[in-house]
C-alpha cells in the first residue's frame, strides 16, 4: 500500500519518513472562486452567530463564569512581542510584521478551541428536543433551559461523542450541566487528566486501546443503536463546523477594537494546529468569509499525525489514513493524534487552504517554555504547533515560494500574524509542570 501511494505521489516521501514539510496547496484559487465552488453558506454562519447570542443568557446561568461577558464564550487576543522577539533569535529571522496568540486556550467552560462548536452543537440539539417537545418557542427566553423541568426532560435523552480529548471536554461539560446523559468515548492517546474532570462533571467515559477514529466509530455505532442518542460528528457534522466558524466575525471585532487593518496592503496570516479538522476547518472557513483573499490560513500536524496533509495531497480525504503511508499516527500533541481526517473539511478546505506544516513532536515543548517563560502564558503542547506555522513560514523557501506567488513581497512588512492556541487552560498546574520540566530534546 505505501509503494503504491508513494509511487503515485512521490511529494509523500518526506510525509511517510517523519520528516517536516511545508506542503503548499496546488488547489488553492481566488476567494470567489473558492467559495463557488464549495458553495459556501455564509447564511449557516449568520444562522450560528445569532443563536450564540440567543444562548447567552442560559450560558450565562448555567456557567456564571461566562458572567463578565454576558454569556459570550470567546477567548482573548494578545500581542506577543517577546514571544517573537525570541522566535527570531532562536531561528534566525527578522520578520516585519506582528505576531499575536489568539487564546482559545483560555476559552470558559471547556479551556479549548472545542467550546466553540462543541457547546455550539449541544445546545443546538437542546433546542430542537424542546421546541419539538412543546416546551419551548422561538421568543422564548432561553435561560428557562436551566429549570428543573427542562434538567428532568433531558435527562430521558443521552449525547455521545468520540474524542482525543478536549471535543470531548466541552460536549461532556456542556451535555452534563443541562441534564443530559452523556458519554464520550476516548481514545487510547486521551490523557488521564481529561478523562478524570469529565468522570467528576458527570460523564461516562468509556476508553478504548486503539485510536481517535476507532473510538468515533464505536461511539457512532453504539449512539446509533439507541433512538434517544444524538451523537456528536467531529468528522462530519455541519453544527460544530458552523459553531467554530463564528470566531471569525469575534476576531474581526477584536482586530477592530486593536486598530489592526487587515486589507490587500495589510495581510492577516493564521496558524491553526490540525487534528480530524473540524475547528481549524470551520475558522478558516469563517476568516475567509469576513477577509477572502487578504486571510491566508495554514494548518499544522505533528509529523507522526499529518492526516489532513495526506488527505488533501492525495484527494483521497478520509479515505486514506496516515497508517497507509506507515506512519503511526503517535503523538505528544492528543488532540491532534488522528489518522483520518475529516471528508467534509478536506473537501470545504480544498480551494481555500494555504497548506499544511508539520512539526517533530519535541518542538512542541520548546515553544511551550519558550511562551511560559517570555510572556507568562501557559498552553498545552498541542496548542503550541502554531508557532511552527510562523516559524516556517518565515524561514523557509515555501514560504517565500507563498509570497511570491500571491505577490505578497512589498506588504510583508504590514503583516499580521495569529498564532491560534487551541487549548491548555484546564491543564492540571503538576501536569503543566510536567510539560515545562520534561521532555527536553
Amino acid at each position: 500500500m505505501k509503494e503504491e501511494i508513494l509511487t503515485k505521489y512521490p511529494n509523500l516521501k518526506d510525509v511517510s519518513d517523519l520528516n517536516e514539510v511545508f506542503w503548499l496547496n496546488p488547489k488553492l484559487v481566488p476567494y470567489e472562486e473558492g467559495a463557488r465552488a464549495i458553495n459556501m453558506n455564509i447564511a449557516a454562519i449568520d444562522d450560528a452567530e445569532k443563536r450564540l447570542k440567543k444562548f447567552a443568557p442560559l450560558i450565562e446561568k448555567v456557567f456564571p463564569e461566562t458572567l463578565p461577558t454576558g454569556g459570550i464564550i470567546e477567548s482573548p487576543i494578545k500581542e506577543i512581542n517577546r514571544m517573537k522577539d525570541k522566535l527570531q533569535k532562536l531561528y534566525n529571522f527578522d520578520s516585519a510584521g506582528r505576531l499575536l496568540l489568539k487564546m482559545d486556550s483560555h476559552l470558559a467552560i471547556a479551556g479549548s478551541i472545542k467550546a466553540r462548536g462543541g457547546i455550539y452543537e449541544v445546545l443546538k440539539h437542546a433546542e430542537t428536543l424542546a421546541m419539538e417537545a412543546g416546551l419551548l418557542k422561538e421568543d422564548d427566553d432561553y435561560s428557562i433551559l436551566a429549570d428543573q423541568k427542562f434538567r428532568d426532560f433531558f435527562g430521558k435523552y443521552k449525547i455521545q461523542v468520540g474524542s482525543t480529548g478536549n471535543l470531548g471536554l466541552s460536549i461532556g461539560i456542556t451535555s452534563a450541566a443541562l441534564g443530559f446523559n452523556v458519554i464520550v468515548h476516548m481514545s487510547a492517546d486521551a490523557k488521564q487528566w481529561k478523562k478524570d474532570l469529565l468522570r467528576a462533571k458527570g460523564a461516562t467515559v468509556i476508553e478504548y486501546e486503539s485510536d481517535y477514529s476507532k473510538a468515533v466509530e464505536e461511539g457512532r455505532k453504539a449512539s446509533d443503536q439507541d433512538p434517544m442518542s444524538y451523537f456528536v460528528d467531529d468528522e462530519n457534522s455541519m453544527n460544530l463546523f458552523m459553531g467554530y466558524s463564528v470566531a471569525a466575525r469575534r476576531l474581526k471585532n477584536q482586530l477592530d477594537d486593536l486598530n489592526i487593518l487587515v486589507d490587500e496592503a495589510h495581510p492577516l496570516f493564521v496558524y491553526l494546529p490540525c487534528g480530524v479538522g473540524g475547528a481549524p476547518g470551520g475558522i478558516a472557513y469563517g476568516l475567509k468569509s469576513v477577509y477572502k483573499d487578504n486571510v491566508h490560513c495554514f494548518f499544522v500536524e505533528p509529523t507522526h499525525a499529518p492526516c489532513m496533509l495526506v488527505g488533501m495531497a492525495t484527494g483521497l480525504h478520509n479515505e486514506i489514513s496516515v497508517r497507509d503511508l506507515g506512519i503511526d499516527g503517535i503523538t505528544h500533541a492528543d488532540g491532534l493524534a488522528v489518522g483520518r481526517p475529516s471528508k467534509l473539511v478536506g473537501k470545504m478546505m480544498d480551494y481555500l487552504l494555504g497548506g499544511v506544516i508539520t512539526i517533530d513532536d519535541y518542538k512542541l515543548y520548546d515553544y511551550m517554555r519558550n511562551l511560559h517563560e517570555t510572556e507568562n502564558k501557559d498552553i498545552e503542547p498541542s496548542a503550541c504547533a502554531a508557532f511552527e506555522g510562523f516559524v516556517k513560514f518565515e524561514t523557509t523557501d515555501e514560504g517565500k515560494e507563498y509570497i511570491k506567488r500571491h505577490n505578497l513581497e512589498n506588504n510583508m512588512k504590514n503583516a499580521v500574524h495569529i498564532a491560534w492556541a487551541t487549548g491548555g487552560s484546564l491543564v492540571p498546574e503538576e501536569i503543566n509542570k510536567q510539560f515545562l520540566e520534561t521532555y527536553l530534546r
